[in-house]
């Protein structure tokens, strides 16, 4: 065990004690620890990697697209249709799937408390809003509230299918058995196979072109209600020929074996179907019985008027290559719905209550299916019809049926995907478990799962240690922390503020210029950085200033960088935001946002014509490492804006890009991205009300100043700065090839809703080099 893996252990012990067995898992993280490091050794192997262009033009994902993304994590392309909304490269080198909720959070939080979550926006290169929160988010992103199909199958039939044993309301005269032999009790003779439906069912007939060879049993005695019935059952291999023989059983009516014989193929042996016959080489080899011997034996055995009695009768009958004109075949004797037959071993235990071909065995024993097969004959003959029918063998076998196909889905590979599976059962079909680690108070669906580990914890702090601990071992995990949201108005002011925040940093003041200054110049100039949202004449001064409110932050940045300290219309301008509580840490908050891990390596331009994208692909060999062109576009008239953002593989390649973009050929003004793509929405959605005049002042409501005062570590600030790097860490612990997403759900009041964020990577994943064109 590891230093770190000890510590872990020891504090642990201080906490709740919880005593599990987890032999089999921590093997299960050695392999996958033990895998990772071999693929440190071999770095030519591919990597799971996320597309660089995820979203639409607002960026907002929606909880079911993120479900798509994680159904698919789970299942691959060959089970799963691929997210609507991103790629997921190479899906089957993804070695865990890990997601942290931080509940009570919102897209809010995180850009309120930016400078904070240092770890969390600089590690994560994909970000995305998400839509306000539900009731239930944890149901909406892993499916749950969807229609289950298949995740606790077993439960669900058992629960709502009758048992044979079970009185219940059935339509008699609607049986498939009352309809072909009536509610009373037959006799043996209308049990028997008529020659029109031997005919129909294949049996071998005398005077068939395909039994010209076949050999009659001579039994054509009269047959009545008291002729001796004889249960049979052959077992074939597979030779060059087809299907032959390999062994005969015979049980006369009292159940005594009275023919076990091994055959020897005439013809070259390709499968001894071992797993249905139980035949193999070795028992085989010594064998000198021949087709022709069985065929001689079996015809001194049977009386004249002897009716066989097998299951699915026509293939053992064409195995032998003979021709018997009285059967009862206990596949249609129990009649079902639509020409399907019932399984032998499903009428042995649902009509007998005995267990056959039992799954340890190797292969069927031909004697326990022939004394099956006379025994299920001797029942209808006894019990009659209406007995058959009161079983509802219908029901208990589409039970049976659906408990097959669960587990089938469980043990294979290739599943057979529903639009509305949950991640749980997609899990469940791999033979997986989910871990979800929570805090006792907290309640979700995901607890009552079946194959959902969940281990509820008193604090965030135990939360954190289990998840040290536990993650290793699980392919998929939830970590959920709990924070204390600030109260509803609070938060609505805090909003506010920081759409204003937001709003004066993307303003600017310039000046002094002359009275006789031209102004259509001016704004031409100011312009040229990015679109203008209002220039206004500032006249309290001794001389004229001009305040200019950019749309983008990046046009209020270049401006600055641009003309501040510089001669324009004959006068030294000086070009600043106003200064105010808000913008009091901006030049800090604007060096963060360059490093921002999705504005690495990405570019801002203005000045680009609607024929830019066609010119930039047309000299695509000076852009090298291009993977995106973001063209925006304006709401109301659909035309495209004058800016906008390229996206390259690295901050070097970027950087190149500019520099030939800013040249003489180009003649554009650019800078590098300030501001994440998903914001622009939210910012776009500046309702006027919460503007004011830049530079008053706004004073902070007395409760968030005593909160700030106090530093509860509750409070979102310090859980911010404190979590997001507790977060850090336990991310750098993670394994390489780790799909982990950081959700805040965003929050919800009477005072309204505060959409939320996700932040999405893989660890060491490798980054695209296709190009994407989005609007």
């Amino acid at each position: 065990m590891d230093p770190e893996r000890e510590r872990t252990g020891r504090h642990l012990k201080k906490g709740r004690k919880r005593r599990r067995t987890r032999n089999t898992l921590v093997g299960a993280a050695e392999a996958r620890r033990a895998r990772w490091n071999l693929e440190e050794r071999q770095p030519e192997a591919k990597k799971a990697r996320l597309s660089t262009v995820l979203f639409a033009e607002n960026c907002e994902v929606t909880h079911d697209q993120l479900c798509e993304l994680l159904k698919y994590a789970v299942l691959g392309k060959s089970s799963v249709p691929k997210p609507s909304w991103c790629q997921l490269f190479h899906q089957n080198h993804l070695n865990n799937v890990v997601v942290f909720v931080l509940q009570g959070m919102s897209q809010l939080h995180f850009y309120r408390f930016y400078l904070e979550f240092g770890f969390l926006r600089k590690a994560f290169r994909h970000k995305f809003r998400l839509p306000p929160p539900s009731s239930n988010f944890l149901a909406d992103i892993t499916g749950l509230q969807k229609k289950q199909i298949t995740g606790d199958l077993s439960k669900m039939v058992e629960g709502s299918l009758p048992s044979a044993s079970s009185k219940v309301s059935i339509n008699l005269q609607n049986d498939p058995i009352i309809q072909k032999y009536g509610s009373k009790k037959v006799g043996l003779t209308r049990c028997l196979l008529t020659k029109e439906e031997m005919k129909t069912f294949h049996f071998p007939l005398q005077g068939f072109p395909d039994c010209e060879n076949f050999v009659p049993t001579k039994c054509n005695g009269s047959v009545t209600d008291n002729s001796p019935l004889f249960g049979l059952d052959c077992e074939m291999c597979l030779t060059s020929k087809g299907r032959e023989l390999t062994r005969i059983s015979l049980v006369a009516e009292g159940g005594c074996c009275v023919m076990d014989e091994l055959v020897k193929p005439d013809n070259k042996i390709l499968d001894y179907l071992t797993s249905f016959s139980g035949i193999t080489k070795k028992i085989l080899n010594p064998v000198t019985t021949k087709l022709k011997d069985v065929q001689r034996h079996l015809k001194a055995l049977l009386p004249p008027d002897a009716v066989l009695v097998g299951h699915s009768l026509d293939l053992d009958l064409r195995a032998l290559k003979m021709i018997h004109p009285y059967v009862i075949d206990t596949s249609l004797l129990y009649v079902r719905e639509q020409g399907r037959r019932f399984k032998l071993k499903f009428l042995a235990k649902a009509v007998l209550g005995k267990d056959i071909q039992c799954p340890d065995r190797l292969g069927h024993d031909a004697t326990e299916d022939a004394r099956t097969t006379l025994e299920l004959a001797r029942y209808f003959l006894k019990y009659g019809p209406r007995k058959i029918a009161e079983l509802n063998l219908e029901a208990l076998a589409s039970h049976q049926e659906l408990l097959a196909a669960d587990q089938e889905l469980r043990n294979t590979a290739e599943i057979v995907y529903q639009p509305n599976t949950s991640v749980l059962e997609c899990l469940d079909l791999m033979g997986q478990k989910l871990l979800f680690l929570t805090q006792e108070a907290e309640t979700s669906e995901l607890c009552s799962a079946r194959n959902c580990q969940t281990i509820k914890c008193l604090s965030n702090k135990e939360v954190l240690e289990q998840a040290r601990v536990e993650i290793p071992l699980f392919p998929f995990s939830i970590v959920q922390f709990s924070f204390e949201p600030f109260s509803p108005s609070l938060t609505e002011e805090m909003n506010k503020r920081m759409r204003i925040k937001w709003t004066e940093m993307s303003t600017i003041y310039a000046g002094p210029f002359s009275k006789t200054c031209n102004l259509r110049a001016l704004k031409r100039l100011f312009k040229s950085f990015g679109p203008i949202r209002s220039m206004t004449l500032v006249l309290e001064t001794h001389q004229p200033h001009l305040c200019i409110q950019y749309e983008v932050l990046e046009a209020a940045q270049l401006a600055i960088e641009s003309l501040d300290g510089i001669l324009v219309e004959g006068a030294c301008i000086k070009v600043q935001r106003p200064v105010t509580e808000l913008t009091l840490d901006c030049n800090t908050l604007v060096n963060e946002l360059e490093q921002d891990s999705e504005n690495r390596g990405t570019i801002y331009l203005s000045g680009v014509s609607e024929t830019f994208k066609e010119h930039l692909l047309q000299q695509s060999n000076l852009f090298l490492g291009l993977e995106a062109v973001i063209l925006p576009k304006d709401l109301k008239s659909g035309k495209q804006k004058r800016y906008c953002f390229l996206k390259f593989k690295t901050f070097g390649s970027a950087q190149r890009a500019l520099n030939i973009l800013k040249g003489k050929d180009w003649k554009l003004k650019g800078r590098h991205a300030l501001t994440p793509r998903h914001l622009h929405a939210w910012l776009r959605g500046l309702p006027p009300e919460s503007r004011r005049p830049p530079g008053v002042r706004v004073i902070p409501p007395p409760s968030e100043q005593q909160a700030l005062q106090a530093l509860k570590v509750d409070h979102p600030k310090i859980a911010a700065w404190r979590w997001g790097r507790k977060i850090g860490k336990l991310y750098h612990s993670l394994g390489p090839g780790t799909l982990c997403l950081i959700l805040l759900p965003g929050t919800k009041s009477t005072h309204g809703s505060f959409s939320g964020l996700g932040l999405m990577g893989i660890k060491d994943e490798e980054e695209s080099t296709t190009p994407n064109m989005c609007s």
